[in-house]
């Protein structure tokens, strides 16, 4: 049994630092006479960009995505019963082209004007695809490979059909599309060339179609935010006066901010304050959704993690209810990358409980362990960001737990950025760093996040950073893929993800309940069960 305590491992994370963020944050945003400001403490450690391209993982998409922007395609919020699905965004209905498979036309909305107030057409959409995809157009964006790459790789062209259709054509048949188009926003191009045909002072003074229109950009400090009174979707005209986005990495020091009223809202609050919190009055809301905390294994250089027995043992060398325990009941055990009772789950043949002696005898018959040979591994872990709840106690524990099994766990610390960018190498070749494993939150809020994390064939999918490869499941993903039959699709997918658990490319430790809290002065939120949040509904009492 692991015996680190919560609060012990808590402290390590560097909580001495909580009050100076806090403080250079101060009255810099009071709230407003109104009280129409809400004021949210992000975990970034820097704010995300504001161009269509967010970075800083989904948490980037969450607030400086969807709030600004809109795609063609779009997620059900006002469904806050199960993990929302896709609605018509920017794009009215989409349909595969009856004689061609690889063919999807969208009808493209009339009536959409952009922050600038420039109407939305047909041929803006095409610009804005030529942005993240044609590398010889004057306005290609040198960051659509790190951001719109994921998204776009499917794509083999697309084009204008009418003055209110749009078709893409996919390499190969591909009937998740929509799914990654919901993530490649719409800007304005009559901004882009007001503001001289340059991204990055576009960054400082977007214009998108979403919701909110941006008003200020400060690096390190906030991005202010106000409602888009002519947005398209009457519904969806944001309640809120003004929207603040700060980022605060450190979760002491988004505490001490809500505590003192210079934030209203904060992301993922240290465990350990959530009882006082409580106590005082804040609300502090928890709903499942569909994340995954794990180390991510580098399953393709020699080595003991190319063995399946070992990656079976790490798995059930792993203290997953104490890993509870220490987030303070914000998360529950993972075995795999889904919950268990999601119907995309499967029936794997392993079930990871902690079975420490099992553990050891895996190892030990592949040849690892006390007097045989040592099992270190080389872990990257962030400091904070999106989906990392308390990422360094969180890798302590899993390093202690590890080490009964006579398993060394070296933890190599950076920023988010740092790690997001680890994440797009190949480990130790041109000029990368090699790591053993590395330990992040991973969406999987829809079926093509299970493809770019596990597929391998052709190249492997985007983010499959350790290069599981599976004959099986990229067969499985395949028929997935090419199915657009509801339950045929599931049926694949849930057969493909038994074998990955059995496969084990993940030490899969904790599916987040994604807490934040929240003053008793923010009304009107309901919580999805998703990445992404619907803002437009709240108000803030004076």
């Amino acid at each position: 049994m692991a015996t680190m305590t919560r609060r012990n491992a808590l402290k390590l994370a560097g909580a001495g630092t909580a009050l100076l963020a806090a403080g250079r944050q101060r009255d810099l945003y009071a709230q407003s006479a109104g009280g129409g400001a809400l004021r949210i403490a992000m975990t970034t450690t820097d704010v995300p960009l504001t161009n269509g391209m967010p970075d800083n993982g989904s948490e980037g998409g969450r607030f400086a995505g969807y709030p600004i922007f809109d795609a063609l395609v779009l997620w059900d919020f006002a469904n806050t019963k199960t993990p929302p699905d896709l609605i018509p965004g920017l794009a009215t209905e989409w349909h595969i082209d009856p004689g061609d498979n690889k063919r999807w036309i969208f009808t493209i909305r009339q009536g959409v004007a952009f922050h600038d107030g420039s109407p939305l057409s047909v041929d803006d959409v095409v610009w804005n695809f030529d942005r993240q995809l044609k590398r010889d157009a004057p306005h290609y964006d040198k960051l659509a490979p790190t951001y719109a790459g994921a998204y776009a790789a499917i794509i083999a062209g697309y084009e204008k059909v009418s003055d209110t259709q749009f078709a893409i054509r996919t390499k190969t048949v591909f009937s998740l599309l929509p799914y990654h188009l919901s993530r490649l926003f719409i800007v304005s191009p009559r901004q882009y060339e007001k503001l001289g045909k340059d991204w990055l002072a576009f960054r400082s003074n977007p214009s998108g179609t979403g919701p909110f229109k941006v008003v200020k950009v400060t690096p390190h400090v906030a991005i202010e935010l106000t409602p888009n009174r002519a947005y398209w979707d009457p519904k969806h005209v944001s309640r809120l006066d003004r929207l603040v986005l700060m980022p605060i990495a450190d979760s002491n020091t988004r505490v001490a901010a809500l505590r003192s009223g210079q934030v209203d809202w904060i992301e993922f609050p240290d465990p350990d304050s959530i009882p006082a919190l409580k106590s005082a009055g804040f609300n502090v809301i928890t709903k499942p959704y569909l994340h995954l905390w794990s180390f991510v294994l580098n399953c393709a250089d020699a080595g003991p993690l190319t063995d399946v027995r070992v990656r079976r043992a790490l798995n059930y060398g792993l203290d997953r209810e104490s890993m509870v325990g220490l987030l303070n009941g914000t998360a529950t055990p993972a075995i795999g990358l889904y919950d268990q009772d999601y119907k995309l789950f499967g029936k794997p043949t392993q079930v990871y409980g902690y079975d420490p002696d099992k553990a050891k005898a895996l190892l030990a018959e592949a040849g690892y362990g006390p007097g045989k040979k040592p099992v270190t591994l080389k872990t990257l872990i962030p400091t904070a960001g999106s989906g990392n709840m308390v990422p360094l106690p969180m890798g302590q524990f899993m390093q202690q737990s590890l080490a009964e099994l006579n398993v060394k766990v070296d933890l190599v610390v950076a920023d988010w950025g740092s790690v997001l960018t680890a994440m797009r190498q190949v480990p130790g070749v041109n000029g990368a760093a090699h790591y053993d494993v590395i330990c992040h939150g991973q969406p999987f809020g829809d079926p093509t996040q299970f493809y770019t994390n596990c597929f391998s064939r052709d190249g492997g999918g985007t983010g499959n950073w350790g290069r599981y490869s599976s004959a099986k499941v990229d067969q499985l993903l395949t028929e997935a893929l090419s199915a657009f039959n509801q339950a045929d699709q599931d049926a694949k997918l849930a057969a493909a993800h038994a074998q990955v658990v059995d496969d084990a490319p993940n030490i899969f430790a904790v599916h987040d309940l994604n807490p934040r809290a929240l003053s008793p002065k923010v009304k009107g939120f309901v919580q999805a069960e998703s990445w992404y949040q619907d803002f437009t509904q709240i108000t803030v009492a004076s």
